[in-house]
């Protein structure tokens, strides 16, 4: 049996919790592979929408089992990896002294302590989840915490006030994570593949925000791309089959960072208002703007995509015209690739597509699509040379249309 893999093509919040919990029922098993609690799942149904950060978004269907992998709380049918690492409370002291020192060139960092984390996870002093059960533990969750303290005391950094009460509350939720079950989650994967169990991983953020491959240092900290789910679950790429990739019919950015496509006009406004965009963890406004065909074509290569899952696509049902960015005007030559400067002045060369000026939502098969955002659909499956499976045309569950 193989692994799919399910990730963001964008800069994140393209709606992968819900794609995941509409396809969880076609799996035994969801895998959250790489990132922490700065992400946030949204999922609705029955009317009510719940945001998840760390759980896999299948944990809503009960007779699935859930994993939270080593990328960094119901207790019946959710396991998490002995290798994940843990956020202390003093990473989250770090990450707020490291986004302030930053001063106009923050990152946009959502405070939540996971790049410290991960900066602990290579510098190999960072605390696993497995080590819960040392009994040398406390000293070493002493010595850790010491060495947070002595660097934010050696830049004046006043934790005071502020440390007491997230060390008690940390320390109590210990008791809280104790009660989940601490696997050898590669083995376990494994052996579920081996034994015909289909497997879902599930990514958090997206390919534009990978630590490698993103817009550096404007990213997060972990490998968003397929190829984090090998480190983060401890599957061989020959394991992988499907890798389904989240879209939205537009583009939406959180923090920092170079966006090509960003609109600062009405336009932009529309779509937030529309699509609702603020940040599931932050509240943040999101930036907003058109679809970016080269941004997409550069995560489709990153990631091997076989198949698209268009998101979002009836927030654009009341713009008379719409924008498509096929290529980037730089040093008044266009190019197809993405940029290694992220200071490069980027001009985005627009094809223009006529809208649909139609309420879709309400919409239940692909028949009944209208013309304009069939071709619309079309055209992205040309550019890209993959096929879009699923269009999703509301917020609920029920609200996806399989193609």
């Amino acid at each position: 049996m193989k692994i799919d893999i399910l990730l963001g093509l964008q800069w994140g919040d393209e709606g992968k919790g819900k794609v995941v919990d509409v396809l969880t029922p076609h799996y035994d098993v969801i895998a959250r592979f790489q990132g922490g609690s700065n992400a946030g799942h949204s999922l609705e149904f029955n009317g009510v929408k719940h945001v998840l950060h760390l759980i896999p978004s299948g944990i809503f269907h009960k007779d699935k089992i859930n994993i939270i992998g080593n990328g960094l709380t119901p207790t019946d049918n959710l396991f998490i990896s002995k290798k994940a690492h843990l956020i202390l409370p003093t990473h989250l002291l770090l990450d707020k002294f490291l986004e302030e020192k930053k001063g106009t060139s923050k990152i946009g960092s959502t405070l939540k302590g996971i790049g410290p984390a991960y900066t602990d996870k290579s510098g190999r002093n960072g605390l696993r989840v497995g080590d819960l059960s040392s009994p040398d533990f406390d000293n070493k969750y002493a010595d850790l915490i010491a060495s947070h303290k002595d660097l934010l005391l050696k830049y004046g950094f006043d934790f005071s006030d502020t440390l007491p009460e997230l060390e008690t509350n940390w320390l109590n939720s210990l008791n809280t994570i104790k009660k989940f079950k601490f696997i050898d989650s590669e083995y376990l994967i494994n052996e579920y593949l081996d034994n015909n169990k289909t497997v879902l991983a599930e990514g958090a953020q997206g390919t534009l925000l990978d630590v490698d491959f993103g817009a550096y240092p404007f990213v997060t900290s972990s490998n968003t791309i397929a190829a984090g789910a090998f480190t983060g679950l401890g599957i061989a790429p020959s394991r992988v089959g499907n890798v389904i990739g989240i879209v939205k019919a537009y583009c939406t950015r959180v923090g920092s960072g170079p966006f090509p496509t960003e609109l600062s006009d009405s336009s932009g406004e529309k779509l937030r208002k529309n699509g609702f965009e603020f940040g599931s963890t932050t509240g943040r406004p999101r930036r907003c703007g058109w679809l970016d065909l080269v941004a997409l074509k550069y995560a489709i290569m990153l990631n091997g995509i076989t198949e698209i899952v268009l998101t979002k696509a009836d927030v654009l049902s009341d713009f008379e015209s719409i924008n498509i960015c096929t290529g980037y005007k730089i040093d008044g030559k266009i190019v197809q690739k993405v940029p290694f400067d992220n200071e490069a002045v980027i001009e985005p060369v627009y094809i223009t597509m006529k809208g649909w000026m139609k309420d879709i939502s309400k919409l239940k098969s692909y028949d009944e699509f209208p013309p304009e955002l069939k071709k619309y659909i079309k055209f992205i499956e040309e550019e890209t040379n993959v096929k879009i499976s699923i269009v999703s045309v509301g917020s609920d569950r029920l609200a996806t249309i399989r193609i």
